[in-house]
């Protein structure tokens, strides 16, 4: 695939160019370890955790799987102003995060945008689950595991509530690939050998994993009423 692209040439014109996202993603790689962020985040897969101390020297997440992770329209918008999703510092149970993660601007974003969004998982199967607000999924998420002991949520009349251990599953449905989420709880040595939460097969059904994922999914902002 391709895309029009505004560049100058060496006489100063302004022309539009075609451009493989290929290349563009590549642009991506080299903005991405120029502005230092491979520092904190490491993209080439499978998951290097062997042990707890591998996963404490972690900065930052991984981002091998980013494409399948996570939405494209929310990433761009993140990058350029970053807002914490953990309470907490990154590995950390006791330390707030200082969301002082760095900001990117103009052709950057849509650069790192394009390269992160071309790192996907050959674990995570489209098309398998759609948003939908589920009350067997909320109930687990709720009572049953649950996942609101260490996730914050925005409960009933958009109060927040849960914990704060885990990441934000505020808006999730915006951020996350629906699919993704249904991947990792199936799969979760894929993505974390070193998991930081429970491991789900064996303690539900598949069908109660994938109704907890189209509530996740399920997590978007209220609308307002006009």
């Amino acid at each position: 695939m391709k895309r029009f692209v505004k560049a100058v040439c060496a006489t100063g014109f302004l022309f539009a160019a075609t451009v493989p996202d290929s290349a563009i993603a590549a642009t991506g790689k080299d903005v991405f370890e120029a502005k230092g962020c491979g520092g904190c985040h490491y993209t080439d897969g499978p998951a290097k955790e062997k042990s707890i101390d591998d996963q404490l020297a972690k900065k930052g997440p991984e981002l091998f799987y980013a494409g399948s992770k996570f939405q494209k329209a929310w990433l761009g918008k993140w990058l350029a102003d970053p807002k914490p999703i953990r309470p907490l510092k990154y590995n950390s149970m006791t330390e707030e995060n200082p969301g002082d993660h760095p900001k990117l601007s103009g052709v950057d974003v849509a650069a790192v945008t394009d390269f992160l969004m071309s790192l996907t998982s050959k674990d995570v199967a489209a098309g398998k689950v759609k948003p939908k607000k589920n009350p067997k999924g909320r109930q687990i998420f709720t009572k049953k595991m649950p996942c609101s002991g260490c996730h914050q949520y925005a409960g009933r009349r958009n109060k927040l509530s849960g914990g704060r251990s885990g990441p934000s599953l505020v808006e999730a449905g915006v951020r996350l690939n629906p699919d993704w989420i249904l991947a990792y709880m199936m799969t979760p040595e894929a993505f974390k050998p070193v998991k930081m939460m429970p491991v789900f097969t064996g303690l539900l059904s598949g069908k109660d994993m994938l109704n907890i994922s189209r509530h996740v999914a399920s997590f978007k902002p209220k609308k307002k009423k006009k």
